[in-house]
């Protein structure tokens, strides 16, 4: 379901393959976006895609992450 839902927005967008290429270009955008740098799980990225015109920013990673917000108890 997720791969047919990025695939959908793959045209038009800026897409960034390897941890570190992905990293990089992701931590720019949540910069450039003014969004908290620890709004994202940044480990083992495969890829990164941000298709501007849409707005849609998509991860793919090696394995599944869970973190838990202190602040707020919550598992995400």
């Amino acid at each position: 379901m997720a791969s047919k839902t990025i695939d959908s927005y793959r045209n038009g967008a800026e897409i960034s393959t390897g941890n570190a290429e992905c990293k990089k270009n992701s931590v720019e955008l949540l910069k450039e976006l003014g969004l908290p740098m620890g709004l994202f799980p940044l480990e083992n990225i495969e890829e990164f895609g941000y298709n501007k015109n849409a707005g849609f920013i998509w991860f793919v990673q090696k394995k599944k992450i869970e973190h838990t917000f202190k602040k707020i108890k919550q598992v995400v």
